[in-house]
Parts: structure tokens; C-alpha cells; sequence
């Protein structure tokens, strides 16, 4: 992206395709797996635990598993991080990806095991 115009920057984030999109799903890992795997930041997958570090005061410092990933709008749905709608029933919140910290990795899926730990060796 080039444009200095909001509006823009915007549009472009909006037209963009998937590919491009799945990046915008990363956060920052916590300092124990920072040292580990000698990287900062992970793509956020079903299944990573991970720690709300910024938001407002009632979801601050809760922790729990990413049930999903909406990468259309760079969401995650965490558990236990709910909302009291209107009628009293708790629901559950989305939480934008840049305001949590992966706390501990989904390693099932062979290819990011393989990716990360290659990674964690050439350091």
C-alpha cells in the first residue's frame, strides 16, 4: 500500500485477497516463545492460546483457546471472552488480533511444526 490516504489504505484492506488477509491475523508472541523461536510475531490459528493485552478493562489479562479465525475481518473468537447482550445472555466477543499475545502454540498441523522449528534453527 501506497497512499497516504486513509480512505484508501481502507479500500485496499478491504479488496484484499486472501492471501494477503491471512497476514493480517498475526500477533505478537509472549517472551518465553519470543526467545524459543527467535521470531516476534505468528500467524493466530484455531486451537493457539492466547492472552488479551489491550482492550477494554473487563476482557484486559483473560486468557483462553481461539475457537475461531475470521480473517475477513482480522477477528479471533477466544473462550471466555464474552459480552452481555441486551437481554442478559452472555456471547461471545471477537477480539482483533493485535490486541492479544499467543501465550502457547497449536503445533498439530505438521507444516507450521516444520516451519517454526526450522526457523527456531537457524538462529
Amino acid at each position: 500500500m501506497t497512499s497516504k490516504y486513509a480512505s484508501k489504505q481502507r479500500k485496499a484492506l478491504y479488496n484484499a485477497p486472501n492471501h494477503v488477509r491471512n497476514k493480517s491475523v498475526g500477533s505478537h508472541l509472549s517472551e518465553e516463545l519470543k526467545k524459543k523461536l527467535g521470531r516476534r510475531t505468528v500467524r493466530v490459528v484455531k486451537g493457539d492460546t492466547v492472552m488479551v493485552v489491550r482492550g477494554d478493562e473487563d476482557i484486559l489479562g483473560l486468557e483462553g483457546k481461539v475457537t475461531s479465525v475470521d480473517t475477513h475481518n482480522g477477528k479471533l473468537i477466544v473462550e471466555g471472552v464474552t459480552i452481555a447482550k441486551a437481554d442478559g445472555t452472555m456471547t461471545e466477543r471477537p477480539v482483533h488480533a493485535s490486541n492479544v499475545e499467543v501465550t502457547k502454540l497449536d503445533m498439530k498441523d505438521n507444516y507450521r511444526k516444520q516451519k517454526l522449528q526450522y526457523e527456531e534453527g537457524s538462529q
